[in-house]
């Protein structure tokens, strides 16, 4: 069972509620989630949040819906159930957890965005340039709040760095590197259902590149202005798995001139790896690649050179009560759900959640690093669409790897190493894998 939180937790949760929360409870937030495999983390912190309701989730795989309709009769709670996004849309909800496919969180985010809703973007936040724009259009139109749940920012070693790089106990960044390194192949059934046309089947190597660089950007409070990218050879199983491309490699240069080195995708080994490295004037940060949670520290102590340690399991001190009952993603994915709630509700926790610009910096570095990729290797500049008139430079640019966006010189291949004809059987295969629950070999 997915659900993270038992029945025994339940009741201490709700014995333990606050006067003050107790009494917000006829205020709460109404909250829908589109997407109900994806969302399923989310959907149960909204089932405990003392500020929000879980109103309604959307997905067109009737039996993740079935799977939350047996959650909320064990809570006795009502929850609206959709198959389809239209009859999601016209319900009666303040905001929405964008868990739907990847590529198309930002298609949906801002037509919710644009009829008043407050929206959760799972990671990626636009697929082209002119998404990009646009999102960032309907967020500074409608005055909602955008919230980006890059939850890699909030797992505990990075968002300790994050508040001890903002208490300068590193001086300001010279260099970073951010690593998020996870071969996928055995569970790719059970995250492609056998769907030719399945965006992680179709996306660019360097599209998935928030986990590594997020962090990095968040952490250290800068902004990218150039990037290069490259892609790495790719791992032949996944041929036999439907798709085909090598994993993402960006070289990023931010505002203060540090430079930032961002990998990601399918190599080989196990576990994956999640690691960052920020190396400031002052001294350095880092995580382990081999023991889990352990922060590495060092700082410089006055003399060049002479400095101490410190190496520690950091725990996180906010809103510790409500998280400790949520491990998806380490706890973190409790973190980006609670910290947009309460910047909707403009209490103190909230300036912790990553906003829309942060989230398309993030986002187009990826989309800007492939086209660096397939015209050798070239530096690209990154624009920032904060400031209007750059902004309108990328208004229809459509740039990119899909058809429905893209055609003629503007499509752009889906991996420098070719692009192999893959048979229908193959997905027939991987499909059968998923029915039987099954993870490939």
């Amino acid at each position: 069972m997915w659900y993270n939180v038992e029945r025994n937790q339940i009741a201490f949760i709700y014995n333990n509620f606050t006067e003050k929360e107790i009494q917000a409870m006829s205020k709460k937030l109404k909250v829908g989630v589109f997407g109900g495999a994806r969302g399923r983390t989310m959907i149960e912190v909204l089932l405990h949040h003392p500020d929000a309701e879980l109103v309604a989730v959307c997905d067109k795989y009737r039996p993740l819906l079935d799977d939350v309709q047996k959650r909320a009769d064990e809570l006795g709670v009502k929850v609206a159930l959709f198959e389809k996004f239209d009859d999601f849309f016209n319900c009666d909800m303040d905001a929405v957890v964008m868990a739907n496919y990847a590529h198309e969180h930002s298609v949906f985010g801002t037509k919710l965005l644009r009829s008043g809703r407050h929206i959760l973007s799972e990671v990626l936040p636009c697929e082209n340039m002119a998404q990009a724009v646009d999102l960032i259009d309907a967020v500074e139109e409608s005055g909602k709040v955008y919230a980006y749940a890059e939850n890699y920012c909030y797992m505990q070693h990075c968002f300790e760095m994050w508040k001890r790089y903002k208490r300068g106990d590193i001086g300001e960044v010279m260099y970073a590197e951010g690593e998020y390194v996870h071969n996928c192949a055995a569970i790719w059934p059970q995250i492609t259902y056998g769907e030719r046309d399945h965006w992680r089947n179709n996306m660019f190597p360097t599209f998935y590149c928030t986990h590594s660089l997020g962090p990095m950007l968040t952490i250290t409070n800068t902004r990218p202005v150039k990037v290069v990218g490259f892609e790495t050879k790719p791992l032949e199983k996944m041929r036999e798995l439907g798709t085909y491309g090598g994993a993402g490699l960006e070289i990023v240069t931010v505002d203060n001139g540090a430079v930032f080195k961002s990998i990601h995708g399918g190599l080989t080994r196990e576990p994956s790896s999640v690691n960052y490295e920020i190396y400031g004037q002052k001294g350095m940060m880092e995580s382990s690649r081999l023991d889990g949670k352990v922060l590495n520290v060092y700082r410089e102590t006055g003399a060049v050179c002479r400095g101490e340690w410190e190496k520690y399991d950091p725990v996180n001190e906010i809103a510790t009560e409500k998280a400790k009952y949520f491990s998806g993603h380490g706890g973190s994915d409790f973190y980006s759900t609670h910290f947009w709630i309460e910047k909707i509700l403009g209490n103190p926790d909230g300036e912790w959640s990553i906003d829309v610009y942060r989230a398309v910096d993030m986002g187009i570095c990826g989309i800007l690093a492939w086209r660096s990729v397939v015209n050798g290797n070239i530096p690209i500049e990154v624009p920032d669409l904060r400031n209007v008139a750059e902004r309108n430079k990328y208004r229809y640019d459509t740039i990119g790897t899909n058809p429905n966006f893209a055609s003629g010189k503007d499509l752009l291949p889906k991996s420098t190493f070719g692009q192999p004809d893959i048979p229908d059987s193959t997905y027939e295969y991987v499909r059968q894998l998923w029915l039987d629950g099954k993870n490939a070999e």
